[in-house]
C-alpha cells in the first residue's frame, strides 16, 4: 500500500511538471511563430471582442450553472465544472485552430485576451458564487502571469529581434508541447483512474459533454460570417483554460471530485473538439478547393 501511494504521488508530480512544461512550451511556441501585429490586428474588431468576452465570461458560466441545476452532481463535481466554466484562454486553442484550418493569429489573440481577463475575472467571480470557498486572487493571477503572459511576451520579443533564433527553436517547442500534453494526460489518468471509472456512465459525463457542445455552439454562432473566425471562436469558447482550473483546484480544494470533473471535461473536450476541429478543417479545405473552380466557371464565357 505504501509503495502504491508513493507511485501515485510520483505520477502526480510528473503530471504537474508536464502541465507546467506544456503551458510554457505552448506559450513560447506561439510567441516564436507570430508577431505582435498579427495578434493585435484581429482584436481591433470591437464587436467581435465584445461578443467573445460575452460568450466566455457571461454565457458559458451561466451555462455551467444551468447544467448544475439540471443534473444532480456531488459538491466536488459541481465545483469542478464551474471552475472550468469560469476559466477561459486555453493554451491548446492555437493547435485546435490549425486542425480546423481557422485563423491562427486570431486564435492567439483570442487566447491572450481571454487569459488576461481570466486573471481578473476568476478571483472576483469564484468567491461570489462558491460560498465558503477561500481563494487568494494573487495566487491565481501570479500563476497565470508567470506561466503564460511572461513566456509569451519573451517569445514575441525574441521573434521581433532575433527571427532566426525563434525559427530554430519553434520545432523544439512544438515537440515539447505535444510530448508534455501526452505525459500529463497519462499521468493524471493513472493517478485518478479509480475515480474516473466511478463517474463513467453517470450524469457527470453527460453534463461534461453537454457543456462542451453547447459552449461550442455559443461561440460558433457569435463568431460572425467569416468561417475561419467563427470556427476559432467556437472552439475557443468550448476549450476552457484547464491549466488555470487545475491550478485553482490544487490550491483551494481537497475533494478529489473537483479534480476528477476537470479531467473528465478535459478528456471529453480533447476527443470532441479534435473531432469537431477536424470536420471544420475538412469543410474549409472543400470550400477552398471549390473557389478556384467557381472562378474558372465564371470566366469561361469571356474566352
Amino acid at each position: 500500500m505504501v509503495e502504491t501511494a508513493s507511485f501515485s504521488s510520483f505520477l502526480e508530480t510528473i503530471g504537474v511538471l508536464a502541465t507546467l512544461i506544456f503551458v510554457l512550451t505552448s506559450m513560447l511556441g506561439m510567441g516564436f511563430s507570430l508577431t505582435v501585429p498579427q495578434i493585435v490586428a484581429p482584436l481591433r474588431d470591437t464587436k467581435l471582442v465584445l461578443l467573445s468576452l460575452a460568450a466566455n465570461f457571461i454565457l458559458v458560466p451561466l451555462l455551467a450553472l444551468g447544467i448544475l441545476l439540471i443534473f444532480p452532481l456531488s459538491e466536488g463535481l459541481s465545483i469542478g465544472l464551474f471552475l472550468v466554466g469560469t476559466a477561459a484562454g486555453a493554451p491548446f486553442l492555437p493547435k485546435l485552430a490549425q486542425v480546423a484550418k481557422g485563423d491562427t493569429a486570431f486564435s492567439v489573440g483570442l487566447m491572450v485576451l481571454l487569459m488576461v481577463v481570466t486573471i481578473i475575472y476568476v478571483p472576483i467571480v469564484l468567491p461570489m458564487l462558491l460560498t465558503g470557498v477561500t481563494i487568494n486572487p494573487w495566487d491565481i493571477a501570479r500563476s497565470l502571469i508567470l506561466l503564460m503572459l511572461i513566456p509569451l511576451a519573451i517569445a514575441l520579443f525574441i521573434r521581433a529581434r532575433y527571427e532566426e533564433v525563434a525559427s530554430g527553436l519553434l520545432p523544439l517547442m512544438n515537440q515539447a508541447t505535444s510530448l508534455s500534453l501526452l505525459v500529463l494526460f497519462v499521468a493524471f489518468f493513472v493517478v485518478y483512474l479509480s475515480d474516473l471509472l466511478g463517474v463513467i456512465g453517470t450524469t457527470a459525463v453527460i453534463a461534461a459533454v453537454l457543456f462542451l457542445l453547447v459552449s461550442f455552439i455559443i461561440g460558433y454562432l457569435l463568431g460572425g460570417s467569416a468561417g475561419p473566425i467563427r470556427s476559432v471562436l467556437g472552439l475557443g469558447t468550448a476549450q476552457r483554460n484547464l491549466s488555470a482550473a487545475l491550478a485553482i483546484a490544487a490550491l483551494n480544494f481537497t475533494d478529489p471530485d473537483v479534480m476528477v470533473m476537470i479531467l473528465v471535461v478535459s478528456l471529453a473536450g480533447l476527443i470532441l473538439l479534435m473531432f469537431i476541429g477536424g470536420e471544420l478543417g475538412k469543410r474549409a479545405e472543400v470550400e477552398a478547393g471549390e473557389s478556384p473552380e467557381q472562378g474558372k466557371t465564371s470566366t469561361a464565357p469571356e474566352r
